[in-house]
C-alpha cells in the first residue's frame, strides 16, 4: 500500500470512529462506552452505521473524484457540488452556503457574507485530498490555498491547510515529528496565498472588500497558525470545537503518538467536533507510516450515495482505484 492510499484509509477510519462521539460531551462518552474506544459504535447523531465514516471523508473522497476529471479547481467544484447535490446528511453551515453559488469565488463570497467571521474547520478536515491526488512542494501549497477557498477563505483556513498539507508531506519524507512541523511552518510563513487565490481567480471586482479583509487579516493569520501549531506540540489543548485553529492544534497534540490507536483514541475520547479532529489526525498517522488496526478495515464505508460513490461500497474495494485515477496526469 502506498502513503498516500494508506492515509486516505487512515483519515477515514479515524473518521468513522469519531462518528459516534461527536458533539457528545467527554463523560457522556465515558458513561456510553467506557474508558477505551477501540471498535466502530453506533450512535452517531446523524444517523451514521457503525463503520461509516462522515462528511469529512466524504469530502476527500469528492476532491480526489473531481481530480480525476482532469479539471482542476474546476472539476473539484464540481464533485463537491455533486456530493451536496446528494443530500448527504451533514453538510458544514459555510460549506453548504460557499458550494450553492456554483462559481469558483463561492467561498469568498460565503465569507463575505458572513461578515469575514467565519473560520470553520470545513476546508481543513479535507484537504489531506490534495496532498493524496499527487501534488507536492510549491504546487501542493498553492493547490492547498484554492481548494480551502472554494468554502473557506479566511486566511486562517487557508493557512491552517497550506501547513497541514506541508506537514504531511514532510511527515512522508522521513522527517521527525518536530521538524517536520517546523519545516511546515517555514513554508506557511513564506507562502502567498493571497496571489495564490488571485492567480486562480477567487477574488474579483464583486468581492473587493474580501480581498481587502484577506490582505489585512493575512499576517495575523500566519501568526496564529504558528503560535497552535507550536501550542499542540507542547502538547496544550484549547478545544476540540470546529475553529480551524482548534481543530489544528488538538490534531498536533493527538497525531504525535507512538501507534495509531494511541494517536486516534485521544480525539475520539474528547467528543465535541470528534470525527473532524479524528480525521485530520488519521491523516497525520497514515503519513507518518502508522497502520491503521487491521480490524478497522473491513466494515468502512462511506455514509452517503453520490455520483462516483455507493454507500454500500467498501472502501477496501474502492479506495486504491480512486487514489490511482486522481494521480494520473
Amino acid at each position: 500500500m502506498t502513503d498516500v492510499t494508506r492515509t486516505l484509509f487512515s483519515l477515514a477510519a479515524a473518521d468513522a470512529l469519531g462518528a459516534a462521539t461527536e458533539f457528545k460531551t467527554p463523560q457522556a462518552i465515558a458513561s456510553r462506552y467506557g474508558p477505551t474506544f477501540t471498535e466502530y459504535q453506533p450512535g452517531s447523531v446523524f444517523g451514521f452505521a457503525p463503520g461509516e465514516a462522515t462528511d469529512d471523508t466524504q469530502m476527500v473522497v469528492a476532491t480526489l473524484l473531481g481530480y480525476a476529471q482532469r479539471t482542476g479547481l474546476e472539476g473539484v467544484l464540481a464533485a463537491l457540488r455533486e456530493w451536496l447535490a446528494a443530500g448527504p446528511p451533514d453538510v458544514g453551515g459555510l460549506t453548504g452556503a460557499a458550494l450553492r453559488f456554483n462559481a469558483l469565488d463561492g467561498g469568498v463570497r460565503a465569507w463575505q457574507g458572513s461578515g469575514f467571521q467565519s473560520a470553520g474547520n470545513g476546508g481543513l478536515m479535507r484537504i489531506a485530498a490534495v496532498w493524496i491526488a499527487g501534488y507536492r512542494g510549491a504546487e501542493l501549497a498553492h493547490a492547498s490555498a484554492t481548494v480551502t477557498a472554494l468554502t473557506h477563505a479566511d486566511p486562517r483556513c487557508v493557512y491552517a491547510s497550506v501547513f497541514l498539507t506541508a506537514f504531511l508531506e514532510a511527515l512522508a519524507g522521513g522527517q521527525p515529528y518536530a521538524g517536520a512541523a517546523a519545516a511546515a511552518l517555514q513554508l506557511t510563513d513564506d507562502f502567498d496565498a493571497r496571489a495564490a487565490l488571485l492567480d486562480a481567480g477567487l477574488f474579483g471586482i464583486d468581492t473587493r472588500d474580501a480581498h481587502t479583509a484577506f490582505r489585512d487579516r493575512e499576517r495575523q493569520a500566519r501568526a496564529e497558525v504558528r503560535t497552535r501549531v507550536r501550542s499542540g506540540l507542547e502538547g496544550h489543548l484549547t478545544s476540540q470545537s470546529g475553529f480551524v485553529l482548534d481543530t489544528l492544534e488538538a490534531a498536533v497534540k493527538h497525531a504525535g503518538a507512538g501507534t495509531w490507536h494511541a494517536c486516534v483514541e485521544p480525539a475520539v475520547l474528547l467528543g465535541d467536533d470528534s470525527d473532524t479532529v479524528a480525521c485530520v489526525v488519521g491523516a497525520v498517522a497514515g503519513a507518518r507510516g502508522l497502520e491503521v488496526p487491521p480490524h478497522l478495515l473491513p466494515p468502512l464505508r462511506l455514509g452517503h450515495t453520490w455520483p462516483g460513490w455507493q454507500r454500500e461500497w467498501a472502501c477496501t474495494g474502492h479506495f486504491p482505484a480512486v487514489v490511482q485515477a486522481a494521480q494520473a496526469k
